[in-house]
């Protein structure tokens, strides 16, 4: 039996945190393949400067860097222009910790969400596509990934 998840169904659960799905629908179906997709009620996004996330992976080749990621946050990730948004459960986003280091977007955000062929750029990317619905970063890998960024970018604080 197939693992595979039909995309409309990922689509499906990513606009549900959207007041208009079928608007999200269109826009990914536009020419710039990017839906406005509100935080903080589904999803929350943890924001992740590329320095942080070079850092943490030891390593500034992009493809590499989507493998560590892939194998350590084990859930969804965007990136565009030098930042990494690690999707978390919303719920999770209300009692993030890590504000300073790495703030999480919530209520009254809007992410940019690409359209899920779009795994390069130029513009909003998915360096960990979705595999499943809910296919969201643990907030406990986030937080290990970040502190890993902060020892190596600051070893003498930490």
């Amino acid at each position: 039996m197939s693992s595979h998840v039909p995309n409309h169904l990922i689509y499906a659960w990513l606009a549900r945190g959207h007041q208009d799905p079928d608007q999200a629908q269109a826009e990914w179906n536009d020419d710039l393949g990017v839906a406005m997709l509100p935080l903080g009620i589904l999803i929350a996004a943890v924001r992740l400067n590329g320095d942080l996330v070079r850092a943490a992976t030891g390593t500034d080749d992009p493809g590499q860097i989507a493998a560590k990621l892939e194998e350590t946050l084990d859930g969804a990730v965007i990136y565009d222009r030098d930042v990494y948004y690690a999707l978390i459960n919303g719920h999770a986003g209300l009692i993030w910790d890590m504000e300073k280091a790495a703030p999480c977007l919530g209520d009254g955000v809007y992410l940019s969400v690409p359209v899920l062929r779009r795994t390069a750029g130029p513009g909003p990317h998915w360096v960990c596509r979705p595999r499943r619905e809910g296919d969201l970063c643990r907030p406990d890998a986030v937080r290990k990934l970040i502190a890993a960024g902060l020892l190596a970018l600051h070893p003498a604080e930490c």
